[in-house]
C-alpha cells in the first residue's frame, strides 16, 4: 500500500506534537516534515512535497490561508487542512476560497482527524463534519460566496467583501490605531483584532496594513479622515 505523506506545522510545540503522535499511529501514514512558521512551511512544502499538510491558521509571518492560497497559485499538489482554535463561519468560508481541502477546529478527536485525512486523500471536500465530493463542494462554495456578497454589499453598490466587524477595524487601521488601540476602541480582544486583519489582508490580496489602506482608499470603501463636524453657535 502506497504510503501517505504528511507534514505537520503549527506554532506550538506540544499541539504540534500531538498531531504528529495521532497521525504517526495509523498504518499507511508517515510523517515527513514539520514546521513552525509560515514561511518554513512553504518551504518544505515546495520541496517534499507531501500528499497532505496539516496547517494552522494562525502562524508567525505567512499565516494558513497565505499558504493555502500559495500552494493553489503554484498548483503544488500537497492538499491543504487548515486547523483553527477559531471556529467561525466567516473563517470556514475564507478559507475554502483561498483552496483548503478541509477546515477543522483545533478540537478535533484525533479519530475524526485520522479519517479527514484519508477522506481527503481520496480527493473529497472536508468542511467540519461535512464531507463533500469535487461538484458538491464546488455547489456549496457557490451557494456561500453568493450569500457573502448579499450579506457585505449593499443594494447596488458594488460587491464589498468585508464584514461590518472588519470593515469597522480597518477604520481603525486607517487612522493609524495599534492592534490594541483598536481592541480597546471596539471592545474585542487583541486576539480577534489579529484575526480580522489577517482576514483583511488575504481578502484584499495584500502583504501589509499600508497597502490594505491603499487598497480600501483607491475604491473609496474607506475615508483617509473623518469629516470634521462644525462647532455648534
Amino acid at each position: 500500500m502506497e504510503e501517505t505523506t504528511i507534514i505537520v506545522v503549527d506554532d506550538h510545540p506540544l499541539f504540534r506534537q500531538g498531531v504528529i503522535n495521532t497521525l504517526s499511529l495509523e498504518p499507511g501514514f508517515k510523517i515527513v516534515g514539520q514546521a513552525s512558521n509560515g514561511t518554513d512551511a512553504l518551504m518544505k512544502i515546495r520541496s517534499l512535497c507531501p500528499d497532505i499538510a496539516v496547517v494552522d491558521i494562525n502562524l508567525p509571518g505567512m499565516n494558513g490561508q497565505q499558504i493555502t492560497h500559495q500552494v493553489v497559485q503554484d498548483k503544488l499538489s500537497t492538499r491543504i487542512i487548515l486547523l483553527t482554535a477559531y471556529d467561525d463561519h466567516e473563517q470556514i468560508i475564507h478559507a475554502a476560497w483561498a483552496g483548503a481541502a478541509a477546515y477543522c477546529a483545533k478540537d478535533i478527536d484525533p479519530l475524526r482527524l485520522v479519517q479527514t485525512v484519508k477522506d481527503v486523500v481520496k480527493g473529497k471536500y472536508v468542511i467540519q463534519d461535512h464531507v463533500f465530493d469535487q461538484d458538491e463542494f464546488a455547489l456549496w462554495l457557490n451557494a456561500e460566496m453568493e450569500i457573502a456578497r448579499h450579506l457585505y454589499s449593499e443594494p447596488g453598490s458594488p460587491f464589498h467583501p468585508l464584514s461590518e466587524r472588519e470593515g469597522e477595524v480597518l477604520t481603525c487601521v486607517v487612522k493609524g490605531m495599534s492592534n490594541k488601540e483598536i481592541a480597546a476602541s471596539l471592545g474585542i480582544s487583541h486576539q480577534t483584532v489579529k484575526n480580522h486583519v489577517t482576514s483583511i489582508l488575504r481578502k484584499f490580496g495584500v502583504e501589509d496594513r499600508t497597502q490594505a489602506v491603499v487598497y480600501a482608499l483607491k475604491r473609496g470603501w474607506v475615508k483617509l479622515y473623518d469629516q470634521v463636524s462644525q462647532p455648534q453657535e
